[in-house]
């Protein structure tokens, strides 16, 4: 199996773009047959026209993509302006499957086998992506999904070799196809866990039998208690995921408090008995986490080649939590080598079946 081919372009059209990248490419192998394609979300409205010119240009390959608000090529992160880039793959002959449009099972989108492990983009905008997630993530035999959801200015399509329609998109690969996977936090606990003991949809009323305001209070420290606006964009609600061996939590914006009836709402449904944590947005907390994460991949790998890579990383990381100069992707290159790395800064990302926040994830395919 050979390593992946990358290329990337900033050309003035998207004509130019698909040649550019294709020369750089060069001639492609006949046994490469799966293409992913991130494009920013400025080609939202010419998305299809790519699509068209690849499959003019090169036959035999599929594709799975979507665009986003920043991209990922190799060790660069393209912010704010026009891009495109595509990296393609030789998997094992029936070693995949494209999925397009999911919303109930995989028999019923055509899909039988034994496949292991998604790597699926979704709609942000549609309020049963959540839903679908759920539902694909009990499908016996898939073991782990991960990916992100499109992040745009204005539609937010994903790629199944054509323009896919309303749900769940991407491919799935059977266990032939060795990939390794993990994922960073952005956002790290300020206090311990706290019981959820009164809830009302997304509202949080009482935390350990005490009103949720004043136990976030404790818990942020008397400076920032004192003025609550400074909160929003750096304290954030995090739940624990239960069951988990590693401490590992899911983040959640807070979306409101109520200083007069000492409540606090955030991004996501609360029951009673619940665990809730808060948390806060931290760059070098991220940095060191995402140096731990990058550890824990490279004693995994071992002697093994990486043959190419998809990390997808939340718009609030990178130039914001790394700086404006590729930090976040030139991390992963000192860590693990220089391999071919596509992928894009998300509105959501996908790990292990769930949607996270703040988080990147990096699937390294060997």
């Amino acid at each position: 199996m050979k390593q992946f081919l990358i290329a990337s372009s900033q050309a003035a059209d998207v004509t130019a773009m698909v040649a550019e990248c294709l020369e750089q490419i060069g001639p492609v192998p006949g046994e490469f047959n799966l293409g992913f394609l991130y494009a920013s979300d400025h080609l939202t409205d010419r998305l299809q026209t790519v699509l068209d010119l690849l499959a003019e240009k090169v036959s035999g390959l599929h594709w799975v993509g979507t665009v986003g608000m920043g991209i990922c090529t190799g060790a660069r992160e393209i912010y704010d302006q026009p891009a495109l880039t595509l990296m393609l793959g030789d998997f094992p002959v029936n070693s995949f499957r494209l999925l397009s449009g999911f919303q109930g099972n995989l028999e019923q989108a055509g899909i039988s086998g034994d496949f292991s492990f998604a790597l699926v983009h979704a709609d942000p905008s549609n309020s049963r992506t959540v839903e679908w997630l759920e539902r694909l993530a009990r499908e016996p035999g898939l073991s782990f999904i991960n990916g992100g959801l499109t992040s745009s200015h204005g539609a937010n399509p994903q790629i199944a070799d054509g323009l896919a329609g309303a749900g769940v998109s991407g491919v799935v690969f059977d266990s032939s196809v060795q990939v390794i996977t993990d994922h960073t936090q952005g956002c790290m606990p300020i206090g311990g866990k706290h019981r959820i003991t009164e809830a009302r949809k997304n509202i949080a009323i009482t935390l350990d039998y005490e009103p949720a305001l004043e136990v976030l209070k404790r818990d942020v420290g008397e400076v920032l208690s004192k003025d609550l606006t400074r909160l929003g964009g750096y304290i954030f609600a995090a739940i624990p995921i239960q069951g988990s061996d590693t401490g590992d939590y899911l983040v959640r914006n807070l979306i409101g408090i109520d200083p007069e009836q000492n409540l606090v709402a955030v991004g996501d449904l609360l029951e009673t008995r619940q665990q809730l944590m808060f948390c806060r947005r931290d760059g070098n907390s991220a940095q060191e986490d995402m140096k731990r994460m990058l550890e824990r991949l490279r004693r995994r790998v071992a002697d093994r080649t990486i043959r190419g890579g998809i990390y997808i990383s939340c718009l609030g990381r990178g130039r914001y939590q790394f700086g404006e100069n590729s930090e976040e992707l030139k991390l992963i290159r000192q860590q693990l080598g220089n391999f071919p790395l596509v992928g894009y800064f998300a509105n959501g990302e996908i790990y292990n079946g769930r949607l996270y926040g703040y988080t990147g994830v990096l699937s390294l395919f060997l």
